[in-house]
């Protein structure tokens, strides 16, 4: 089977992919809410601008810095684990022989098939065999801390820079209505564009976004409203 092949495989690009629109979602919601929460106390532009800047300099940083620290957690955890396996397998080699071929044997192998198996991917490279069968770790599910937090970081400012370009040249009355709509449509095409590239439905994936997006705007519209601080 050659690479080409399995690089059609949509779920190769599920690491990167997950940290892009998380951050580019999160930046749209949450300076377009910020936004928006201002402009509902506020009659002036200079603190929607000042406040929505702050939040995708803040949020873009605090988005690359959370995913490094997060996918790095994962795997410190991923190497402890392969060398604790390392370590039993160097113990106990009967043991874990028996502990793959029971893997195998119930995902559907037969006894003996399981345990030749188990004997023959043992023979290769034993480690290799626990990590991926044993552990669940493969090349696919592991993520890299730096690309993800790149991914994520610059994906955060791409989507914050939407709502803040907006914010700096939409009329001011009623801004927020202006704030609101092109954030629903940046999302629209967010999510489009997602569900495309991870080959998944397209509609639900609108819906989705759109409705937590909405959501997140509406109820920080109603808290700048409630509160009714005169910024200017």
């Amino acid at each position: 089977m050659s690479d080409s092949y399995l690089d059609n495989h949509y779920i190769h690009r599920s690491n990167w992919l997950r940290a892009a629109v998380l951050g580019a979602n999160d930046g749209i919601i949450s300076v377009a809410s910020l936004a928006i929460g201002v402009a509902a106390a506020s009659d002036i532009r200079e603190p929607i601008v000042l406040a929505t800047l702050a939040g995708l300099v803040a949020g873009a940083l605090s988005m690359a810095a959370g995913e490094y620290v997060s996918v790095s957690s994962q795997t410190d955890i991923e190497k402890a684990d392969i060398e604790r396996e390392s370590v039993e397998l160097k113990e106990t080699p009967e043991l874990e022989l028996r502990m793959l071929a029971e893997i195998y044997e119930k995902r559907g192998l037969k006894t003996e098939t399981a345990f030749l198996v188990a004997k023959e991917l043992t023979e290769r490279d034993a480690l290799s065999a626990h990590v991926r069968d044993e552990l669940g770790i493969n090349e696919t599910s592991k993520a890299n801390p730096i690309q993800a937090a790149f991914a994520s970081g610059a994906a955060f400012t791409v989507g914050g820079m939407l709502p803040f370009v907006v914010a700096l040249f939409s009329p001011l009355k009623q801004i927020e209505y202006s704030l609101y709509g092109f954030a629903v449509a940046f999302l629209i095409l967010l999510g489009a564009l997602a569900a495309k590239t991870g080959g998944t439905n397209v509609v639900k994936a609108i819906i989705r976004i759109t409705f937590w997006g909405t959501v997140a705007m509406g109820l920080t519209a109603f808290v700048g409203w409630l509160f009714g601080v005169n910024l200017g």
